[in-house]
């Protein structure tokens, strides 16, 4: 894998849904569309001020905006966000640059992905409290930290070792019990835990694997951005009926290409 290459919103794509959302006024309450979720971890109920303060802007922010034309956001994925501390999954940056709605470097050539991105693709999983995710790309931890607060459980795997042990580290220490880390390919999924409820895909493939579509349970929801390095990615949302995919479109985004197991990811 080449040059850096950030995980970040592009363009909002049009929906066949019925209507529109528009933007949140600006004189609505902050937490008018946020709702609770899950209580944090203990190790992250002792946040500071400054930090509650920064993910407060950062999801008013994010909520200005409709997810994708035509959807609304669901007030309990901005309510994971705001519950989440991010600056604690990006340690090298200074806290209010962990709060900008931007990607950041996490090295080995990976970045924690926009805030907005994160948000988006969260909400397009339509996570009941119930399920069972597989996440693709592990990171730095930050978004099996957000889905560990709307799911049952949480299954992730990260190719590049140092990053996935460290996430381990991270999420164990910070008290995220429901989460389960796996250091290996990301293209073969997780069989001995399949089926999964929901997939989320944390890096681009050139297509959805077979294998990960194999895994999805019937009623369930994969979510992925899909496109080369180096073209126009999609992000789509697949839907298994009956065993058969249905496919949205939901944006245009720029993402790290999903690296095969056999290919050397960046040292």
């Amino acid at each position: 894998m080449g040059r850096l290459c950030w995980c970040c919103l592009l363009l909002a794509l049009p929906s066949c849904g019925p209507s529109s959302t528009p933007p949140a006024p600006d004189d609505e309450p902050p937490d008018a569309l946020v709702e609770s979720v899950a209580a944090p971890p203990p190790a992250v109920r002792d946040d500071t001020a400054e930090a509650r303060t920064l993910r407060e802007d950062l999801v008013r922010e994010i909520r200005r905006s409709p997810p994708w034309s035509g959807a609304t956001w669901d007030g309990r994925v901005l309510g994971a966000l705001q519950a989440t501390p991010r600056h604690l999954f990006v340690p090298d940056a200074p806290i209010a640059l962990a709060y900008e709605d931007r990607p950041q470097p996490i090295g080995h050539g990976q970045t924690i992905s926009q805030p907005t991105v994160v948000a988006i693709m969260t909400n397009a999983l339509e996570l009941r409290g119930t399920e069972r995710v597989l996440e693709i790309g592990t990171g730095s931890g930050y978004q099996a930290a957000v889905l560990a607060l709307l799911s049952r459980r949480v299954f992730t795997i990260e190719l590049v070792a140092p990053l996935g042990e460290v996430a381990r580290e991270r999420l164990e220490k910070l008290g995220y019990s429901n989460v389960e880390v796996r250091i290996g390919d990301g293209y073969a999924g997780w069989p001995e835990q399949a089926p999964f409820d929901r997939i989320l895909i944390t890096a681009a493939p050139p297509e959805i694997p077979r294998a990960l579509l194999d895994q999805l349970a019937e009623g369930g929801i994969l979510v992925a951005p899909v496109g080369g390095e180096d073209e126009p990615q999609e992000l789509v949302r697949l839907t298994k009926r009956s065993g058969r995919i249905a496919k949205e479109n939901l944006a245009l985004v720029r993402f790290v290409p999903m690296v095969p197991g056999n290919a050397k990811p960046n040292p």
